[in-house]
């Protein structure tokens, strides 16, 4: 099944700074790290770099030693690496901000590796536009990627949260809850979505596609560990890049990756391979970087944060979206004092110009 997705409470996430700030993961030179990851088309690369030998391939060129680990929760693994039990964590940028940076960890990612096109949708069972939502009870995983999906579709649509009503529902109950007679809106992600919208009656009235970029898929690291440990990252990106060039190759070893990928996930190829078509995957590092240091990621972050100090996932106590700065290499979105968030194009730049 694809990554949980939902988030911490703000109260939480702040109640783990305090162990954070004690944790040996930080501000230190090291040989050994540890990253965490969870079970998403995207973020299968991990795995089967651990499992075929890319992983120590590039931890033995920076004389490091990398371990990779699944953490069955999303949330979970996120919380953990917010506790400083990993050095890095596979996250989207919503989750990023809401959790670790809002708990006053300072965290960078190093790598953009993708953005759900398609992977996240809204569906009716009553209706055939988005616009047909008004007055439903919308199911879905709360203050989540699905909620800011269906705040941004709403918002196309002249709608706002007051005029539908929201059933907190769990990724895990979502596909049962999609079969009962009084479940008429859906919002969830694949392969949960894939299920859903093919009810009888069902209809996909928006999804991921509409928002491109919008819902990113990151690798991220804490940032006195990366500033402490530079080669950490270029192992890092040496492995990432290295492993998705076997995913998107059209041979033989793509096939046969893929399909380790796909097992690794709980799926079959054919499946994985249907996910990936509603993932865009930067697999060119310059796409990557490029995305990074452009104009869009400045938009997409305003929204993210807009959308989190709404619902009160930067704090209880926040009284504005400034109050946890976000930088880019364009620019600092909030307060420059507190900058919690950074996207660091620099080291894809180094895997696209083969400097690694």
């Amino acid at each position: 099944m694809l990554k949980s997705r939902s988030v911490l409470t703000a109260v939480a996430a702040a109640c783990l700074l305090a162990t954070s700030s004690m944790s040996p993961a930080l501000a230190e030179k090291k040989t050994e790290f540890n990253i965490a990851w969870t079970i998403y088309v995207g973020w299968m690369p991990w795995p089967y770099a651990a499992d075929s030998g890319i992983v120590k391939k590039w931890a033995d060129k920076y004389g490091i030693k990398i371990n990779v680990t699944q953490i069955n929760d999303y949330v979970e693994s996120i919380n953990q690496y917010t506790a400083g039990k990993f050095d890095g964590v596979t996250v989207t940028n919503m989750d990023a901000l809401t959790i670790p940076a809002a708990g006053g960890v300072d965290t960078t990612a190093v790598i953009m590796g993708d953005y759900s096109n398609g992977n996240d949708g809204i569906v009716l069972k009553k209706g055939q536009t988005l616009a047909d939502i008004k007055g439903q009870k919308v199911n879905l995983v709360e203050l989540s990627v699905s909620h800011y999906l269906l705040a941004r579709g709403l918002s196309t649509v002249k709608l706002s949260e007051k005029d539908i009503k929201i059933v907190n529902t769990s990724d895990a109950d979502i596909v049962a809850a999609s079969k009962t007679k009084d479940t008429t809106a859906i919002v969830t992600w694949n392969p949960q979505l894939l299920e859903v919208k093919s009810e009888p009656g069902a209809t996909l009235v928006y999804d991921s596609s509409k928002i491109p970029g919008e819902i990113e898929d990151l690798l991220v690291v804490n940032t006195q560990t990366l500033k402490d440990n530079p080669d950490f990252a270029r192992a890092l990106v040496g492995i990432w890049y290295d492993t998705i060039a076997l995913m998107k190759d059209t041979g033989e070893k793509g096939k046969a990756a893929r399909e380790a990928m796909a097992k690794l996930s709980g799926t079959d190829l054919a499946g994985f391979e249907s996910q990936l078509k509603t993932t865009h995957m930067y697999y060119d590092p310059k796409d990557a970087a490029s995305f990074v240091t452009g104009p869009d990621l400045v938009k997409t972050m305003d929204l993210v944060r807009g959308f989190s100090f709404e619902h009160n996932l930067l704090g209880e106590k926040v009284t504005s979206k400034d109050a946890v700065g976000i930088e880019t290499p364009t620019k600092t979105l909030g307060s420059a004092k507190n900058v919690k968030l950074r996207f660091d194009p620099s080291y894809m730049k180094l895997a696209a110009d083969g400097k690694l």
